[in-house]
Formats: C-alpha cells, sequence, structure tokens
C-alpha cells in the first residue's frame, strides 16, 4: 500500500493556509464596502438634516416666526442604529452624527451650518420623526432638534 507523502501533507496544509486568507480577506473587503455605505447613508442624511434646518433659521429670520418640520427618517442605517445632535459654542454651530445606540463625544462626521443660530437637541434614530423648530430668540434663531416618538 503506498503511504502518503509528507510533501503532499505540507501542500494540503499550505491550500488550506491560502484559502484562509483568501477567505478572510473577502470578508475583510466586503465589511469595508458595507461601512462606508453606512457612512455614507449617516452623511447623506446628515446634510438633508442640516439643510432643511438652514432653510427653517432662514424662513425664522425673514418672517419673524416660529417655524418647525417633520423630517421622516430611516428607523435605522444598514443593521445599526444611528444618532444625530446639534451643538455648538460661541463660535459655530454644527449638526454632528455617528452610528451606534447613544451619542458620542469626539464624532468625526459634523456638518457646519452657515448662519449664526443656537442649536440643542439630539435625536436617535428607530423613534419615528426628526423635529425641527425654529424660533428667534433676541434676533438669534433657535434650533431645536427632538424625536417625534416622544423620545
Amino acid at each position: 500500500m503506498p503511504s502518503i507523502t509528507p510533501s503532499y501533507l505540507y501542500t494540503f496544509v499550505a491550500l488550506i493556509a491560502l484559502s484562509s486568507l483568501l477567505i478572510i480577506s473577502f470578508m475583510a473587503y466586503a465589511e469595508a464596502l458595507r461601512t462606508s455605505s453606512e457612512t455614507r447613508q449617516l452623511k447623506n442624511l446628515m446634510d438633508h438634516t442640516a439643510a432643511k434646518s438652514i432653510e427653517l433659521s432662514t424662513l425664522t429670520l425673514t418672517s419673524n416666526a416660529t417655524s418647525e418640520a417633520f423630517l421622516p427618517m430611516p428607523a435605522s442605517i444598514g443593521t445599526k442604529q444611528y444618532w444625530l445632535r446639534f451643538r455648538n459654542d460661541s463660535a459655530r454651530t454644527w449638526l454632528e452624527g455617528g452610528l451606534g445606540n447613544v451619542p458620542v463625544e469626539g464624532t468625526g462626521l459634523r456638518v457646519y451650518l452657515p448662519t449664526e443660530a443656537s442649536a440643542a437637541g439630539y435625536y436617535i434614530g428607530g423613534y419615528g420623526a426628526a423635529h425641527l423648530e425654529c424660533y428667534l430668540n433676541v434676533s438669534i434663531p433657535q434650533i431645536l432638534l427632538t424625536s417625534s416618538g416622544g423620545s
């Protein structure tokens, strides 16, 4: 009976190692594509929300009246929950967002608003439409972001 030589075993082990490396690299590539797609969707959602808040701010400044809008939002982006939050300091106002259940500090995704405004509030995906409200407070627009679902 012929015996299996060690060179055949080494070849078989090398093929298993190579196929494992290929499978892992394809899985990593697919995950990178999914993550970039989710980030792009979040960025588009942030751009839409920021544009609507600028529109409400302009309407409030010109008409000197309170304005509001309800923005339909997706329940999740891909398979992940997301959040949006307005922030400001003495010089700028921005909308930041991220993937996850709770807002965290220092996110890389920000959209700066060009108008002088004070903004506050947050929205966590999956809880109804986003409610944007804008009113004047001593001639400075105040933008408030809340969830219409009550959270």
